[in-house]
């Protein structure tokens, strides 16, 4: 029997694990490469033998995007599956139409081939766009779910940006765990605030073993997850946050809209800095596709550790970079906390750029004043140290998850801006986490 031949896009997250789960022990298909974006340095690297499997001794090149109508023909590809997230239903069509006229079929694929069942009860955090609030919401739940009593575990969605064959399943219960799998900033500020409220965090690139694991020492999991991606594992609870701040996204993101679909739970955050009436079409949207879903309004008050610094100082302000690169949210948490406490300046960091930070100001070319806290290795952390350095202002305005004074060598003063998720009156995540899994 004839083999179908596959490739599949991704950005190291989402393309290996529906390769995992359904084609690495697959009879009837060869996926003969995978292409990357979105993430700097993963392309042009092999997905290893040993996570391959044994179909695969040589493992599966990995190459850049831009070569895909070549490769279809290069490979004599007969399907081509796309496999990652947070981009707009135009632009999943624009590479549908590469696909079709390069003469393979296009394929997305959903729950039933890609999600895992647990042995234990999952709660899944996702939500509609990168930025949104998802990890603080996720935070939130493991708080109040810990409070009930549960032994929460955390499996965070992939970011294996480094040797893939070092993090097939990676167990986090230390910051020096952090160390020790030589983590980017992405991943910090992802896992680093469970572990300062004493949630273990699982991770990696095989999430069928990572389960299994996390199975062992957990009565509920939350998929916490990444971009606007679906959860690897099925739910019992799906909780999904939508952003007032971009109205109308929730309909127009892949595969946003379907997470939107799929919710029991929507939050709508970030209700206390947002325009009423964007609050408004965010709630009506919801209601249109989802009248099922419990709909929870939430603020992301913020934090200061010096707020006194700031006022009448010129500063820089450093956003979370996924948040603001395919996230397209031109602004975040610092911004807001620079322009309320009184700032006297927000200097341009643009000029000053090195490096992939100049490359990541030109493809992303919303972005505005504010510096992208990119760090996806080691040589664009440099870049990122250099680019702050190099800035003349008083003050570095912080508004990361993670202090980055951690894993940078900042020659300016410095401050940090934190935010946790608020429910607004009723209903709200104790009262239906309650409901759900009371004792």
């Amino acid at each position: 029997m004839l083999k179908t031949r596959v490739i599949i896009m991704g950005a190291a997250g989402r393309d290996f694990h529906n390769f995992n789960v359904y084609f690495r022990d697959n009879p009837s298909y060869e996926v003969v490469a995978f292409t990357a974006t979105q993430i700097p340095g993963i392309e042009e690297r092999v997905y290893p033998p040993e996570l391959a499997g044994s179909n695969y001794p040589n493992g599966i090149p990995i190459y850049p995007e831009e070569e895909l109508p070549e490769l279809i023909k290069k490979f004599n590809v007969d399907l081509v599956v796309f496999a990652y997230s947070d981009v707009s239903h135009e632009y999943v069509m624009h590479k549908a139409s590469t696909v079709l006229a390069a003469g393979a079929d296009f394929r997305l694929m959903g729950p039933k081939t890609t999600m895992l069942k647990a042995k234990v009860p999952v709660v899944s955090v996702c939500a509609v766009r990168t930025g949104c609030g998802k990890s603080q919401t996720s935070r939130k739940v493991a708080k109040i779910l810990r409070e009930m009593g549960y032994k929460v575990v955390v499996i965070r969605h992939p970011m294996p940006y480094g040797d893939l064959r070092k993090q097939v399943c990676q167990r986090f219960a230390t910051f020096e765990d952090l160390d020790k799998y030589e983590c980017t900033i992405e991943e910090r500020e992802e896992y680093e605030p469970h572990l300062r409220n004493g949630v273990i965090v699982y991770a990696g690139v095989d999430y069928e073993k990572i389960l299994r694991e996390a199975e062992k020492e957990a009565e509920i999991i939350i998929w916490d997850g990444g971009n606007n991606d679906l959860p690897f594992y099925k739910p019992g609870l799906h909780i999904v946050v939508a952003d007032p701040h971009r109205p109308g996204h929730e309909l127009k993101y892949h595969p946003g809209e379907a997470n939107l679909r799929m919710a029991d739970v929507v939050i709508i955050n970030k209700v206390d800095t947002a325009d009423p009436k964007n609050v408004e079409i965010v709630e009506r949207n919801i209601k249109q596709v989802n009248s099922k879903a419990i709909i929870v309004k939430a603020s992301s008050p913020m934090t200061v550790d010096k707020p006194e610094m700031i006022k009448g100082k010129r500063v820089i302000v450093i956003e979370d970079g996924p948040t603001l690169t395919h996230g397209e949210m031109p602004y975040g948490i610092g911004t807001i906390a620079a322009q309320k406490l009184g700032a006297s300046e927000i200097v341009d960091p643009r000029p000053y750029a090195v490096g992939s930070i100049v490359e990541a100001y030109e493809k992303y070319g919303h972005l505005g004043p504010i510096l992208p806290a990119l760090g996806y290795g080691k040589e664009q952390i440099e870049e990122l140290e250099k680019t702050i350095n190099s800035i003349p202002c008083d003050v570095v305005v912080v508004g990361t998850p993670i202090d980055l004074r951690r894993v940078l060598s900042i020659n300016k003063p410095a401050v940090h801006v934190r935010y946790e998720l608020q429910e607004v009156g009723s209903p709200n995540l104790k009262e239906i986490l309650e409901e759900k899994f009371s004792k």
